[in-house]
C-alpha cells in the first residue's frame, strides 16, 4: 500500500517539476491505478506483489469509486457553473464616478479625445472578449484597467503550464483552473470598479445569438478557423463591431469587422479556410512570447477608440506587425458582394 502511494506521490512532484500538465499527471495516476488493479487480478495470492499493494483488490476499488464520486461531482458543478446565467448586481450602478475612480482613470480624462464623457462611455459599456489565451490575456488586463464596465469571457481550456510563457494573465499557481476564472481573479484585482462574466464553456452556434445579444462590441481572440468563422457570422447577425487578431511565430495582424458600419466582414478577407498544415497553430509554428501582448494591447486600443469615438478605428484595414524586423504596415480591405455572410445575398441584418 505505501509502496504505491509513494510511487503516486512522486508521479505527481516528478511530473509537475518536468512541466507536465494536470491532466497528464492524471492520466499518469490511472494508469497506475488500473496496473494494481492487474496485479490483485491476474496473480495468485499470496504473491509478493500482491502483498506489497495491499493484499486485497477491496481497498483499491473502494477508494476508485470514492475517486469515481468525486470526479462527476466535479463534472456535474462545472456543468451548473456553465449553464449558470450572470448574476446581476443588486445595486444600481451610480452615473456619478466615485473618487477612487476619478484618481484612477484621471489619465484617461485629461485625454482630449476621451476626457470625462469618453470614459463614462467605457463605464457604460458591455464587451465580450471569445477567448482567454494569448489574445484575450492581454487584452482583458488592458479593458480592465481602462475601466470597461461589464466584460465577458468565454472559454473552455483551463490554465496549462505551457501557457505561462505568453498568456500573461494567468499563473503557475492557478494552473488547471479554468481560464475563464483564472482570468476574472487577475481582472477583479487589477480593477474592482468592473463586472466580469465568466463562461466557462465552448462557443457553440447554439449559444452564440444570445450570447452576443448581451454586448455591444466583441474581440475575437482565438485561435482555429472554425470559432473565427462562427464568431465573425454572430457579429455580423447581431450588428456588432468585431475586434480580431491574430499570430504566427514572429507576425501578428489586426482588423476591426462591421459591416453593419460599411466594412468588410472576416470572411470576406478569407472566404475558405487554409487546407491543413498551411496554417499551422501556435504550438506547431511557435510564437514569440511578447507578441500575444503587444497585437492583444493594441486589440484593446481599438477596442476603446470603438467605444469612446474616438480617432479612426481598423475599419477596412489591416495592420501587420512584423516583431522580428520591427515593421508594421497596412493594407485596405474591401467588402466582397459574394460573400455568404455580408454580401448582396446575404440576410438584410447583415448590410449597413
Amino acid at each position: 500500500m505505501l509502496l504505491v502511494l509513494a510511487l503516486a506521490a512522486a508521479i505527481w512532484g516528478l511530473g509537475r517539476l518536468m512541466g507536465a500538465s494536470r491532466s497528464a499527471r492524471l492520466y499518469l495516476l490511472g494508469l497506475l491505478y488500473v496496473a494494481v488493479l492487474m496485479i490483485h487480478v491476474a496473480l495468485p495470492e499470496g504473491h509478493g506483489l500482491r502483498a506489497a499493494t495491499g493484499g486485497s483488490a477491496a481497498l483499491w476499488l473502494l477508494l476508485g469509486g470514492f475517486a469515481v464520486l468525486v470526479l462527476v461531482y466535479r463534472l456535474g458543478l462545472g456543468k451548473l457553473r456553465a449553464r449558470a446565467q450572470p448574476q446581476v448586481d443588486p445595486a444600481p450602478v451610480s452615473a456619478r464616478m466615485s473618487d477612487s475612480e476619478l484618481d484612477r482613470y484621471a489619465r484617461h480624462i485629461v485625454l482630449r479625445e476621451l476626457g470625462g464623457p469618453g470614459q463614462k462611455k467605457l463605464r457604460a459599456a458591455r464587451v465580450l472578449v471569445v477567448g482567454a489565451g494569448g489574445l484575450g490575456a492581454p487584452a482583458l488586463q488592458y479593458l480592465a484597467a481602462a475601466g470597461v464596465g461589464t466584460i465577458g469571457v468565454i472559454d473552455g481550456d483551463v490554465v496549462e503550464n505551457a501557457n505561462l510563457q505568453r498568456q500573461v494573465i494567468h499563473t503557475d499557481a492557478r494552473i488547471g483552473m479554468p481560464k475563464v476564472f483564472s482570468a476574472q481573479a487577475a481582472m477583479l484585482a487589477q480593477n474592482p470598479h468592473v463586472t466580469v462574466r465568466p463562461y466557462h464553456r465552448r462557443l457553440t452556434e447554439e449559444i452564440a445569438p444570445e450570447l452576443f445579444a448581451d454586448y455591444d462590441l466583441v474581440l475575437d481572440g482565438t485561435d482555429n478557423f472554425t470559432t473565427r468563422y462562427l464568431v465573425n457570422r454572430a457579429a455580423v447577425a447581431a450588428r456588432l463591431p468585431l475586434v480580431s487578431g491574430a499570430l504566427s511565430q514572429w507576425e501578428g495582424q489586426l482588423s476591426v469587422f462591421d459591416p453593419a458600419r460599411g466594412a468588410p466582414c472576416y470572411q470576406c478577407l478569407f472566404p475558405e479556410a487554409p487546407a491543413p498544415g498551411l496554417a499551422p497553430s501556435c504550438a506547431e509554428a511557435g510564437v514569440l512570447g511578447p507578441l500575444p501582448g503587444v497585437v492583444g494591447a493594441m486589440m484593446a486600443v481599438e477596442a476603446v477608440k470603438l467605444i469612446a469615438s474616438a480617432g479612426q478605428p481598423l475599419r477596412g484595414e489591416m495592420l501587420i506587425y512584423d516583431a522580428l524586423w520591427g515593421e508594421t504596415r497596412k493594407i485596405r480591405l474591401h467588402r466582397r458582394a459574394d460573400c455568404p455572410v455580408c454580401g448582396a445575398a446575404a440576410p438584410d441584418l447583415a448590410k449597413p
